[in-house]
């Protein structure tokens, strides 16, 4: 059933080309940044970073609240953000950095991350598969909408059991992880909003529009 979904999803948008970074310490903190916003408004704040030169774990850890939270400003919520970025770089640096964290096991590396200020389960797992290239689903609100219309879930179960039963399913390698979180959120997105464009959609005639009231898409 899923296979189907992301068949057709892969035939419509090909490589999508996420996660655009040179080093996994900038994956981890457009992970952060991306947090309630936009990708537009991290690639503005991004640019910020870069052009203040903060964006080496060192530079960014030691750097003034003010400045940080400036450079930073684009992605909104910047104070907290700033707080968050700051609390990754102390535990990055505290790790060994991006070699260090790369020397853990899957469940040490996410178990690591998660206890970071500001680190939920989402931004974990970009950092953990973005950056790290491992094996682990990342779960948004565009999974829970689209494979709730499509049919696959009965139900809307927590985080983990929902990684886990699309890790077990689907059994895929990082890279086609990669591909199909992008695909998720594209579609949702494009398509498959809460209200959703069920006429314009790729895989509207495989899905089972469940909570979709007639006439809605």
């Amino acid at each position: 059933m899923l296979a189907g979904l992301f068949e057709r999803l892969e035939a419509t948008y090909g490589d999508l080309g996420w996660w655009p970074a040179r080093d996994a310490f900038e994956v981890a903190v457009g992970a952060v940044l991306t947090q309630n916003t936009a990708w537009r408004n991290v690639e503005r704040a991004m640019a910020g970073l870069t052009e203040a030169g903060l964006l080496d774990p060192a530079a960014m850890g030691d750097a003034p609240h003010e400045t940080l939270a400036e450079a930073i400003r684009p992605a909104g919520y910047f104070n907290v953000k700033t707080r968050r970025l700051q609390a990754l770089c102390a535990a990055w640096r505290a790790a060994g950095g991006a070699e260090g964290l790369a020397a853990r096991e899957t469940p040490s590396l996410r178990a690591y991350l998660l206890d970071i200020h500001g680190v939920g389960r989402e931004t974990a797992d970009d950092i953990v598969l973005y950056a790290f290239y491992r094996p682990v689903f990342v779960v948004d609100a565009y999974t829970y909408r689209i494979l709730g219309r499509y049919g696959w879930l009965d139900d809307e179960p927590p985080y983990e059991g929902l990684r886990e039963r699309l890790e077990t399913t689907l059994a895929g390698t990082p890279q086609a992880y990669q591909h199909y979180h992008a695909y998720l959120v594209e579609l949702g997105k494009e398509h498959c909003r809460p209200r959703p464009r069920c006429a314009e959609c790729p895989v509207t005639d495989l899905c089972g529009k469940r909570g979709v009231a007639a006439g809605q898409g």
